[in-house]
């Protein structure tokens, strides 16, 4: 009797571990599951980005993060994480439209930038008194007067700039434009005025590249300078493409500190969080 008293007595307890062991089993299955959906999501759907600079003046500002769209213009191995050492090419490749605000990997540094698309394969681009000239046409320009650009601790005032007191504190302003291309797409781009940049010889984009341009235009090394580390692009190979710029998720004026946690709210700039690209 004791010794059956002991068994069933002893069966709760190992009933209990067995549960104990299924529920850990389930939830390690389900962390398994999420990293699985989280990798897909992050490799084929959208990845997230910084602006670390001011060259996409005033549609992107330092600070902002945005979400990027992997599908439009297919997957290689630069718009997989970590760069994989994976063939060259592109699977389900498609072509960015003008006007398209693209992120890709810089040619020799292979680090992330970002810029507008102006001219597609085929096309004949130059730029003539700072103005582009897209297949023999000037792409139209219309003066917007000057655009005001807050002040913070990681938004300056360039050269082309001049600081001066706003309603909501210092401010950088800017002479802008709105540009328009032929397929009716349009932004508006800041030009400070002449300079060795606003001269380009027409030259036809090749097959399988792109001429992409800084809205900030005197303030951007792109397919105007040559291909060199932590400087101009060059014509951007389509290969290099990571996604196309889709929505600002969260964009921060710099002042910030992690040991002050009332600034992560107080930096943020809520008006240009959820804006469309």
């Amino acid at each position: 009797m004791d010794a059956k008293t002991q068994s069933l007595g002893e069966m709760p307890s190992a009933a209990a571990d067995a549960r104990s062991g299924e529920g850990w089993g389930s939830f390690a299955w389900f962390c398994v599951k999420l990293l699985v959906a989280v990798l897909a999501f992050r490799v084929f759907v959208f990845s997230p980005f910084s602006i670390p600079s001011e060259s996409m003046l005033p549609r992107l500002m330092n600070g902002d993060y945005l979400l990027a769209a992997k599908w439009p213009y297919g997957f290689s191995r630069h718009s997989l994480p970590f760069d994989l050492a994976l063939p060259e090419g592109r699977v389900l490749p498609g072509t960015p439209e003008r006007g398209d605000i693209v992120i890709f990997k810089h040619p020799v540094d292979r680090r992330d930038y970002i810029k507008r698309v102006i001219g597609l394969p085929g096309d004949r681009v130059a730029v003539v008194g700072g103005q582009v000239v897209l297949n023999g046409v000037r792409v139209p320009r219309a003066p917007l007067g000057d655009e005001a650009v807050p002040l913070s601790a990681n938004t300056g005032c360039a050269w082309g700039g001049s600081a001066a007191p706003g309603a909501d504190g210092e401010q950088c302003r800017y002479p802008a434009f709105r540009e328009t291309l032929p397929n009716g797409r349009s932004y508006t781009v800041l030009d400070f005025g002449p300079t060795q940049a606003d001269a380009y010889s027409e030259r036809t984009v090749p097959p399988g590249t792109l001429f992409v341009m800084g809205d900030n235009r005197d303030s951007s090394m792109d397919s105007r300078f040559p291909a060199s580390a932590g400087g101009g692009v060059g014509l951007v190979s389509q290969d290099l493409l990571v996604g196309r710029a889709g929505i600002i998720v969260w964009s921060t004026d710099g002042s910030a500190e992690w040991t002050r946690p009332w600034t992560w709210f107080s930096a943020a700039r809520w008006d240009r969080i959820g804006d469309s690209l």
